[in-house]
């Protein structure tokens, strides 16, 4: 399918009502569910991990977005048993995110809940990529080890937002993104259902930005960012990793790339300086962008940029491949190369940017002459109140 004709695919009826209902959900629920949360213990006062605001937010935001997500699934795909598997797991979630909100629930028993869960869409509907197909490798069925690994998948994702929305407007705008390349990459697979479910995680998580931007006057919590995360997984192996198209792997990782990328450097950063994994710091991005002296909005706008410009990267492959049905064309090698460049240069900047880059790293590559030995050690224990 080409590129106009997976935007008039978007333009179906299902599709335009599904992300109008949960927008306009979100936007008349989220204030009641904003009077709602201190009543209830649901206000976040930074006392669980490190936030970047300074006064008592509501956060339960989620719970809005959730009702917003399932009002238009149900009504308008209601009749495809799996997806209502895919929402009553996000609601699952939801639930548990929710108790966490209010009471507090430690991360492993968090990940191993989220995990059951997943078995719903997984076992009970056979929603899991079971082949992988990789550049100049082919094809390749997982065999039982699609249940395994969609599992860790849809618990690895769901945990990967919860653990970007610690900043206004970071974890919505995120989703958003991704929910709408996701759309428009299902459309072009000809997936229109998971189009449409797509189009409803992006219209709820577009609107949420209404009240979540910064000042935000909420939050999201657990119970938006859990679920959020379970159905951006779930829509990805149901509306492109399961196609046998090179990109349905390389699409998903770049639409996602930039928690992923986030994640992956914060947890490197505690096992080097041995902390757990899941203990709480100030090394994401958007605290290492602050630190450098950028502003909330500013900072949300930099990462949302660069997420959407790797989403767009991923598009660009979908619609212009290198090797269309299998064969090189030099052509669409030329888009797709220039392309890498500027998402490879946009990305280096970002890292150097962040201070990820470091002096030492310049010296091995035999750059760094001029550039001062670095103390990064002191500098990191005093950031995360660590001694030796």
């Amino acid at each position: 399918m080409s590129f106009e004709e997976a935007l008039r695919a978007l333009l179906d009826w299902d599709v335009a009502l599904g992300f109008g209902v949960a927008a306009a959900l979100v936007l008349v629920l989220t204030p009641v569910v904003a009077r709602v949360a201190p009543r209830i213990g649901a206000v976040d006062d930074k006392s669980d991990r490190p936030r970047v605001h300074d006064r008592p937010v509501p956060r339960i935001g989620g719970v809005a977005i959730v009702i917003a997500i399932t009002v238009p699934a149900v009504l308008l795909l209601g009749d495809e048993p799996r997806y209502l598997g895919i929402v009553g797991g996000a609601l699952a979630v939801a639930a548990l995110g929710l108790v966490d909100d209010i009471r507090g629930i430690r991360p492993s028993t968090k990940m191993l809940g989220v995990l059951l869960v997943a078995l719903v869409p997984v076992v009970g509907f056979d929603i899991r990529f079971e082949h992988v197909t990789l550049p100049l490798v082919g094809d390749h069925d997982l065999g039982w080890l699609s249940v395994p690994v969609s599992l860790l998948w849809i618990a690895a994702l769901a945990n990967l937002v919860n653990l970007i929305d610690g900043m206004d407007s970071l974890a919505a705008g995120i989703v958003a993104i991704a929910a709408g390349s996701f759309a428009l990459l299902a459309a072009s697979f000809g997936r229109i259902d998971s189009a449409v479910l797509a189009a409803i995680l992006c219209g709820a998580t577009l609107a949420f930005l209404r009240h979540n931007y910064h000042p935000a006057t909420i939050f999201m919590g657990d119970s938006g960012a859990l679920p959020l995360g379970f159905l951006l997984a779930t829509l990805a192996i149901d509306g492109v990793l399961k196609t046998a198209a090179t990109i349905a792997l390389v699409a998903p990782l770049l639409v996602i790339a930039v928690p992923i990328l986030d994640t992956s450097f914060v947890v490197a950063k505690r096992l080097k300086y041995r902390r757990a994994p899941w203990a709480a710091d100030h090394n994401h991005f958007y605290h290492r962008f602050m630190r450098i002296g950028y502003s909330q909005r500013r900072t949300a706008a930099y990462l949302h940029a660069w997420a959407a410009l790797l989403a767009a990267y991923a598009i660009l492959l979908r619609f212009v491949p290198p090797r269309p049905g299998g064969h090189w064309d030099a052509g669409n090698t030329a888009i797709a190369a220039v392309g890498a460049v500027v998402v490879l240069a946009t990305s280096v900047w970002m890292v150097y940017a962040l201070e990820i880059l470091k002096a030492r790293h310049l010296q091995a590559l035999g750059l760094g002459r001029l550039v001062e030995e670095e103390r990064e050690e002191p500098v990191e224990r005093a950031l995360t109140g660590t001694r030796r």
